[in-house]
């Protein structure tokens, strides 16, 4: 699994036994075995990570390297293509010039590093050394584009499924948009047909929306999809997806509304919190746009999608002990 980074400041010592109750308790709870690295940098936390993934049984599934001693050790064992952001076409240039090993590239000058290769790598190096060049990030960046796009179940003829199809991933992105605390102001909605059945005629069209205002109304952004599906429509070709993006992205804290533009009404950030908390207590779908509906015939076939046995109750694995001889 994708590792995650924390910052280790203010726990109660010692954290090789924490790190070995929190690996206990992920396995208890999801089943899925991970690998724990602790480290002062994040380039040594993530080659402790490495470590302990390899070393499972030696380690216990959990590296602490903090202890100088210990961090050389691991990384006169380590390749420098273990080391998080060195790529092989990096590590071919960097065993040229004799470092093939991790801790031949802590060892190495970090200016010829910066002046031969990136500043990244210079940082990289001095990271392995201890010094602390990359800061932590304790959320995701908001995304400065959201798209929802889907193939459909079988292609699409009619512009009501489409608008259908459109209205849903408008809504979507519409949740999507509000989850990260952002104001869209541009919407661009696209249709395309197939594009590898040589008997279809191949269309691909998009449309970009300019919005009234800067908005996270579900309402608005569905409108203003279905507008601009009405300007790209062609009847005739046979559709295979649809697409719908946000875009010109702003948080709301960076945001200074205009005193003469019009601005979202006051009612409608209730309107959609209220809204987005009846979904996420009585399940997805629970109140919708009217052009959304229950079940369509275009939706994306899913017959093939593996089950989430370790995220969804509905899904657990049954099983049965039958009577024993």
């Amino acid at each position: 699994m994708d590792e995650a980074f924390a910052d280790l400041t203010g726990l109660p010592e010692p954290l090789l036994q924490l790190g070995h109750d929190v690996r206990a308790d992920v396995l208890q709870k999801t089943g899925i075995p991970v690998g724990i690295g602790i480290a002062p940098t994040k380039t040594l936390a993530k080659l402790a990570n490495a470590a302990a993934k390899r070393w499972q049984r030696q380690t216990g599934g959990v590296v602490d390297i903090r202890e100088p001693h210990r961090r050389d050790r691991l990384l006169q064992v380590m390749a420098v293509g273990e080391v998080w952001g060195i790529g092989r076409r990096l590590q071919a240039h960097l065993a040229d010039m004799g470092i093939k090993t991790a801790w031949d590239l802590a060892k190495a000058d970090p200016r010829l590093l910066r002046k031969r290769f990136s500043v990244v790598v210079e940082k990289t190096a001095r990271e392995l050394t201890g010094v602390a060049c990359l800061e932590m990030e304790p959320q995701a960046p908001a995304k400065r584009e959201i798209c929802c796009s889907r193939s459909f179940g079988h292609r699409v003829h009619t512009l009501g499924e489409l608008r259908e199809a459109v209205a849903t991933y408008a809504t979507r992105a519409a949740e999507k948009l509000r989850q990260q605390q952002s104001l869209c102001s541009l919407l661009q909605v696209g249709i395309r047909t197939g594009l590898f059945n040589t008997n279809e005629e191949r269309i691909s069209r998009s449309v970009t929306c300019h919005l009234p205002y800067p908005t996270d109304d579900t309402r608005l952004l569905v409108q203003s999809a279905i507008a601009g599906l009405d300007k790209i429509y062609k009847a005739g070709p046979a559709y295979a997806k649809a697409s719908v993006m946000l875009m010109d992205l702003r948080q709301r804290h960076e945001y200074t509304p205009d005193l003469f533009a019009p601005t979202q009404p006051a009612g409608t950030d209730q309107l959609m919190q209220t809204m987005d908390q009846i979904n996420q207590r009585w399940g997805k779908g629970t109140i919708r746009p009217g052009r959304i509906p229950t079940k369509s015939e275009w939706q994306m076939q899913r017959q093939l999608l593996s089950a989430a046995f370790t995220t969804r109750f509905d899904q657990l694995w049954t099983v049965r002990a039958g009577p024993f001889p």
